[in-house]
Parts: structure tokens; C-alpha cells; sequence
């Protein structure tokens, strides 16, 4: 029976069926049967032939409409869609679509097919039918994308069977068709990866890099109504750390469309101001494809102040976009590119990139640009120490067009990154210099004192068109990799601006990337200043990389409202944009929350200047993710005693204030906000306002005075407990001396006893100073008369 048992329970375990987890999936085509009219649909333009009409129509297989193809000017001009990003290599799909044509000349068959296009020539037949003419025509097709598939372009749309002059018979291929309830059923897209530095990349207590949660390269400073504008290369763009390690591939310069834009009135505490969307299709300026190297003026046109950004789309060519303020909102007032190979000139110069506005004491406008391999028809020898490889051209009063042609920048080793600033009666041009090999004529000898490899050479003119290698001053800033050690080399792009009477150097350096993988980095590149300083004869003092930075140039002011993506210092947080308006900078303004706010995350500010009188609260404007976070408003580190608690309740997902009470926030201090909560994003955060108390300052120190009689003398003593969470110094003064009890601990007590040598002692004060951090609070103790005869 046992034996029975066992086979009749092997028996049914055998044939249970088991049930494998169903794959997730879901619809990947936007508005596939064109109820929301022609929403995420536009004709295929892979070749340049490409062409054709959409156009709504009520013959519709189901709802109220389908899209009618006409005027097809190839076989593949039909209704497409991008799905790049949505699609996996390796991953299986099921496509579906009806197809009708009515056209009578047409034959009463025609084959149609759903082709997926995944950049330059790779196109892939994925699902057919053969359609009746007058009737639907029904495509249901499961295709698998091939697992060496590169799916970084993936697109896709209906066609009819292609032939190489479909013109000839338009009938017979071009005919009119109408398509509906379009279909794409497969894995869901790919999350993408987190691009959150979760490592400390600026340290407390250093200035440089001048972010930590992001990266920007090739940074230009744009002072402007008190406020310094940092515009930099978007190098975040492209950072894709891996999951596992946590090191993210090279950088791919060529994905980069989008310019990064902090700024600071202290030149440490920086808010970020996001990403301006400048090339692209989806760009300001769409007829460009990248967007590095920014350079910023602001200038009066017709009336009205309007910044303009120029930058590099590609090697190829530069262009500006304009703003009516140094964040926008910003347009495009051209339809082609500013510097290109048309502009007179520059005819010898293979890099038409790195555009770097100056505009002179008179107002003329000038744009410096230029760069890469020495013109061939040189000799080798001039061609690596003098490649005349720069240029500097007049800008119209617009701003937006050049006049003339452009004049030739003689700078010594020159690669690229000519910039120009006035100081006095004197123009400087800066510029970094070339790393040889054969497109600056091979193994060439350098001229004694020229600029090695990768250096910031400069040069000094009294004319700001006038730059031959006799104004060469030296070497302003030698490589970074001299200062940040190994994995830090490479190329170097800098500007200079004057803001309250000091001259500020910035340059990058990939810093933030060496401390995320160490000395092997990818070349991600960070923001950096040094200040800049002069000799007596106008050269430049050669700028030394450190990473404490410039001295910030004024403590943090805390009450106002100001946003929360203000940061001196971070650890894992990251930030993004939000439909909330700026609180600090107004609804013209772009606004950011900082986001993937996890337990022991933290963002702080240095030196906030809460005065003698302190701060009595804090408010945050915030929207919870989850129950339970709370936020610790702490001094000095993440670590430091903490001088309030605010629970962030409020509804979860929506934006509301929470606010709490502080105690000892006086002086200058900095500030840490430490995040702690359960397991995952707790909140996003918009904004901060610190509110100032009322009256004057105290101190939590208990003062007494008594007097004895010792041997027929009258004897005073002074006590002091402190009931601070922090040393307080107590000095106290009186007519028979003084005493100071320096730094008296928290929770401890002091005494002195003065001897008066008097007999009879009249009543009196001690006159007593308490003060601690900055904060100094005077205090009267009485004491009785005391009479010892």
C-alpha cells in the first residue's frame, strides 16, 4: 500500500502542469488607430527621395479614423513611427496593422509589408499580406530583432515592395492607401540606466569639482546682474553606469545635443539649472545635430538685453540660439548654422567648433572659434609649432550673423579652445594647445618655451584682431593631469571672467569620474575655477588645479525661499525637472527638484550665514513618495548635531510644505540636510525657506553669583552650567577681576571664587558674555550684599 501510495504521488506530480511566468509585455506604438490624430506619426525619410502626404480620414477600419498615405514618392513613403529606445535586441515582437487601397488603375492585388529601420541601410522586413483592393488587409506577423541588432535607431513603418523606379508604373507602386489599428506588442522597453552618482564626487570643505551629481565639461562663465552663469558640454548625457560595477562606457561625444547650465553667487553653493535642449529634432536649433562647448554674452539689441549662446555642432560648423534671459526661454533666430565652410576665411581650418563670444568696450562683437589638423600645404615643422589653425571673425550688431572675413589667430602648438577677455587696456586670448602626430606634421622640434601637450597657452595683443606668435606670453595653465594625477589627462577647454574685482580661470577636469572608478576613467569631464592673477607687467601668474578651489565669495544667505537644487555638497542624489514654477527665478525660469532622494542621501550648503539671532524654522517644499521620510537639518557634516526634524507628511505624490522648528541655528555654519526613511525614493524636493527669529539671541547657559565670608572676608563666586548641545565660551568681569571659561562643554559646569578683601561687601553685578558659533549674548548677574564683621 505504502509503495502504491508513493507511485500514485509520483504519478500525479508527473503530469500537474506547470505554469512558466507569462512574459511581460505591452503596446509600444503610440496612438496606433489615429484617434488622437496624427500623434506620433510622420512619413519615413530614411533616404533623401522619401515623401509623401498623411492626412486624416473617416474611412477607418475601427473608431473614427485612419491615416490616408498620398503623394508617395518612393516605395517605403509610408506612415512611421520611432521606437528607438522602446525595442531590445534579442527580444521577440507581434506586429499588426489593417491596409486598404481603392485606386481601380491598381492591380487587384498588392503586397504590403511592415519594415523596421534601424539606421543607414539596415532595413528588415518584419510582417506582409497580400490585400484585396477595396478590402483589409490584415498584417499579423512575430519577428525576433536579431541580438547583434544595434537598436540605439529603431523605426518603424508601411511600405509596399520596393523597386528602383517605381515613378515609371505609379500605379502599379505608388498607389494612395489607407492604414489603421497599428500594432507593436512585445517586452517593454529597457528602464534606463540610473545615471545617479552615488559617490561623495565633491567633498566637504573643497570647492572643486563644482558639482558633484552630474558631470559638464568645457565650462564658460557669464556674469550677469551679480549672479556667474556656468554653460558647459552636457557629458552627463551619454553616462550610462552599469548596475553591477557601477562604470559606465566611454563617453560618446557624438550623442551630445544638450547644454548644462548651474549658477552661483558665491562660487560654491551652485543651483542647477538642467539641460537646455539646443540641437537635435527636438532642438531649439534642429537643424543642428550636437551642441558642445557654449560660449555666453549678454548684449542690448534694438532696445532689449538678450543673451545669445553660441556652440560647436560638431567639428563641422558652430551657430547661436538667443534668450531673453542667460536661462532662456531661448529660440533660434537662424535656419542654417553661423560658422560653417562658407564663411570667408576660414577655408584652411578643419574645425569650425568651439565658438567663443567677446564683445569690446565699443560694443563691436567678436566670435573666436577654430581648431584641429594643420593645413597640409605648410611644412611639417610649421605646421606643429605655428598651424594658424585658429580663426576670430566681426559679429553684426544682431549678434546673429558675421560681417567680413575671418582674421587668422598665429597661437603657438594651437589645437582649439581660442577664448578672449579685455583686462586694462589689454586683450588676452587663451587657447589649449595640440598633442602632435601626423596631422601637425609628425615628430617635429618644438620651439623653446612653446606650449607642450595639452597646455592653455595664452597670448596678449592690444588689438583684438591682431594675434601672431610674437604675442605669445606663455603657458597659463599646464595640463590637469599635473594636479589630479593619473586618469585625469587629456584634452582642456577654458574661460576667464572678472566677477567683484577678481578674475576667475575655469577649466575641467575628469575628477568626479576618477573618484566614481579610479584611475581608469571614461572621460566624463567636471567644472573647475581657480582665481586668476597678474604681474605687474599684465602676464598672467600660471593657475595652479587644486581641488579646494576658489574662497567663496560671500556666506549663504538662507532667508528667502531658494531651491532646493542648490548644492555646495551632495551624495546620491540626483535632479530633474518639474512642472512646478521656480520659486527663486520665476516662470520664464526652468525649475528642477532634486530627485532619487534614498536613506543616508544627503545635499548640503556651505558657510549659511544664520546671524545672532538665528533661524527659528525651516519649510520645505516637497512631494512625498512614500510614508515615513524625515529630513535632519544638521551642522558642520552629515553627521553633525542635528538643529531640527521635519517629518514629511503631506499626501503622498502631491507637492505640499512641511516645515519644523530649530534650535542653536546661529552663527555660520554649514548645513547638511540628511535623508532617512524605508527602502526606496522617499520624496522629491523643490524649494527651501529658512525663517528668522524674533528678538535677541540666547544662549541655554545658567549664570550665578554668590557671596561667602572666609576669614573675616568677603569672598565672590561666579558659576556657569551649560545647557547648550555645544561648547560655549563664558567670560565674566566684575570689580575685584575677571575670569573666562573657555569652551565649556556641553552639560558642564564652572565656578571662580574672587577675593575682595573687604570685610563688608556692598551689593553688584557681574557683567557676563556667553557666546558660541558666532553668536555673543551679554548678561547682568546681581549679588547681595554680604557683611563679614
Amino acid at each position: 500500500m505504502a509503495i502504491g501510495a508513493l507511485l500514485s504521488a509520483g504519478l500525479a506530480m508527473a503530469t500537474s502542469p506547470v505554469h512558466a511566468e507569462e512574459p511581460t509585455t505591452e503596446e509600444l506604438i503610440v496612438n496606433g488607430g489615429f484617434e488622437d490624430g496624427l500623434t506620433g506619426w510622420f512619413v519615413n525619410n530614411g533616404n533623401p527621395t522619401d515623401g509623401g502626404t498623411l492626412s486624416l480620414t473617416e474611412d477607418a477600419f475601427s473608431g473614427s479614423y485612419a491615416v490616408a498615405v498620398t503623394d508617395r514618392q518612393t516605395t517605403g513613403s509610408g506612415p512611421m513611427q520611432d521606437l528607438s529606445g522602446k525595442v531590445q535586441a534579442g527580444a521577440t515582437y507581434t506586429v499588426r496593422a489593417r491596409i486598404k487601397y481603392d485606386n481601380p488603375d491598381s492591380p487587384p492585388t498588392k503586397q504590403f509589408f511592415a519594415t523596421m529601420h534601424y539606421g543607414g541601410g539596415s532595413y528588415t522586413n518584419v510582417g506582409d499580406v497580400i490585400a484585396t483592393r477595396g478590402q483589409w488587409g490584415y498584417i499579423n506577423s512575430t519577428f525576433t530583432i536579431p541580438a547583434n541588432q544595434s537598436v540605439s535607431t529603431a523605426r518603424l513603418f508601411l511600405e509596399t515592395p520596393w523597386t528602383s523606379d517605381p515613378g515609371a508604373d505609379p500605379d502599379l507602386h505608388l498607389m494612395d492607401f489607407v492604414v489603421d489599428d497599428v500594432s507593436l506588442v512585445g517586452a517593454p522597453p529597457p528602464p534606463p540606466p540610473s545615471r545617479t552618482v552615488e559617490v561623495v564626487g565633491k567633498l566637504p570643505g573643497e570647492h572643486n569639482p563644482l558639482i558633484g551629481h552630474k558631470f559638464g565639461a568645457d565650462g564658460f562663465g557669464l556674469v550677469h546682474d551679480g549672479r556667474v552663469y556656468m554653460y558647459m558640454t552636457n557629458d552627463t548625457q551619454g553616462y550610462a553606469p552599469d548596475p553591477e560595477t557601477g562604470i559606465s562606457p566611454q563617453i560618446n561625444y557624438g550623442d551630445i545635443n544638450q547644454i548644462t547650465v548651474i549658477s552661483s553667487t558665491d562660487l560654491v553653493n551652485w543651483v542647477d539649472h538642467g539641460e537646455i535642449q539646443v540641437a537635435g529634432p527636438t532642438g531649439v536649433a534642429p537643424f543642428t545635430n550636437n551642441s558642445w562647448a557654449p560660449g555666453a554674452v549678454t548684449h542690448e539689441v534694438d532696445g532689449e538685453e538678450k543673451t545669445f549662446l553660441y556652440y560647436a555642432n560638431g567639428g563641422g560648423s558652430s551657430n547661436v540660439i538667443t534668450g531673453d534671459s542667460p536661462l532662456g526661454p531661448w529660440v533660434s533666430q537662424r535656419t542654417s548654422t553661423l560658422i560653417n565652410a562658407s564663411t570667408p576665411g576660414t577655408e584652411e581650418v578643419a574645425w569650425r567648433f568651439d565658438p567663443a563670444p567677446f564683445i569690446d568696450d565699443d560694443g563691436q562683437a567678436y566670435l573666436y572659434f577654430g581648431g584641429g589638423p594643420a593645413s597640409t600645404s605648410m611644412p611639417p615643422e610649421e605646421r606643429f609649432n605655428n598651424p594658424k589653425n585658429l580663426r576670430g571673425i566681426r559679429l553684426t550688431d544682431d549678434l546673429v550673423n558675421t560681417e567680413g572675413s575671418a582674421f587668422v589667430v598665429d597661437a603657438p602648438v594651437a589645437f582649439e579652445a581660442a577664448h578672449v577677455f579685455k583686462r586694462g587696456d589689454l586683450y588676452y586670448l587663451t587657447y589649449s594647445s595640440h598633442f602632435g602626430g601626423a596631422d601637425f606634421g609628425g615628430n617635429q622640434p618644438r620651439v623653446p618655451g612653446y606650449p607642450g601637450s595639452g597646455q592653455i597657452g595664452y597670448l596678449i595683443s592690444d588689438d583684438p584682431t591682431v594675434w601672431d606668435k610674437d604675442t605669445y606670453a606663455g603657458v597659463i595653465f599646464p595640463n590637469q593631469s599635473e594636479f589630479f594625477g593619473a586618469g585625469t589627462g587629456g584634452n582642456n577647454h577654458q574661460s576667464v571672467f572678472e566677477y567683484e574685482g577678481k578674475y576667475y580661470f575655469t577649466y575641467h577636469a575628469p575628477t568626479l569620474n576618477k573618484r566614481i572608478t579610479g584611475n581608469q576613467t571614461q572621460g566624463y569631464r567636471s567644472p573647475h575655477i581657480q582665481e586668476l592673477t597678474f604681474n605687474e607687467d599684465g602676464t598672467a601668474v600660471q593657475v595652479v588645479g587644486t581641488y579646494a578651489g576658489v574662497e567663496q565669495v560671500r556666506d549663504f544667505d538662507p532667508y528667502r525661499t531658494f531651491e532646493a537644487e542648490t548644492l555646495g555638497w551632495s551624495k546620491g542624489i540626483a535632479t530633474a525637472p518639474v512642472d512646478v514654477e521656480s520659486a527663486e527665478f520665476g516662470p520664464d525660469a526652468p525649475n528642477l527638484a532634486v530627485t532619487d532622494v534614498d536613506h543616508g542621501d544627503w545635499t548640503a550648503l556651505s558657510s549659511v550665514a544664520f546671524g545672532e539671532s538665528g533661524a527659528a524654522s525651516v519649510t520645505a517644499r516637497v512631494r512625498p513618495l512614500q510614508e515615513g521620510a524625515q529630513i535632519q537639518v544638521r551642522t558642520g557634516s552629515e553627521t553633525g548635531p542635528v538643529l531640527g526634524t521635519i517629518d514629511v507628511a503631506g499626501p503622498v505624490g502631491e507637492w505640499s510644505d512641511v516645515s519644523a522648528a530649530l534650535t542653536g541655528a546661529t552663527g555660520t555654519h554649514d548645513v547638511f540636510f540628511t535623508y532617512t526613511g524605508p527602502e526606496g525614493d522617499l520624496m522629491e524636493l523643490d524649494s527651501w525657506e529658512f525663517t528668522e527669529a524674533t528678538g535677541e539671541p540666547t544662549l541655554d547657559v545658567t549664570v550665578t553669583a554668590d557671596t561667602r565670608c572666609v576669614v573675616g572676608r568677603a569672598v565672590l563666586t561666579v558659576r556657569a552650567n551649560n545647557g547648550e548641545d555645544r561648547p560655549v565660551t563664558v567670560e565674566a568681569d566684575t570689580a575685584y577681576g575677571s575670569t573666562v571659561f573657555t569652551d565649556l562643554g556641553p552639560e558642564r559646569g564652572a565656578s571662580h571664587a574672587f577675593t575682595t578683601r573687604q570685610a563688608s561687601l556692598p551689593a553688584g553685578d557681574v557683567d557676563v558674555t556667553l557666546s558660541a558659533d558666532g553668536v555673543s549674548v551679554p548678561v547682568t548677574v546681581p549679588y547681595a550684599a554680604r557683611s563679614c564683621g
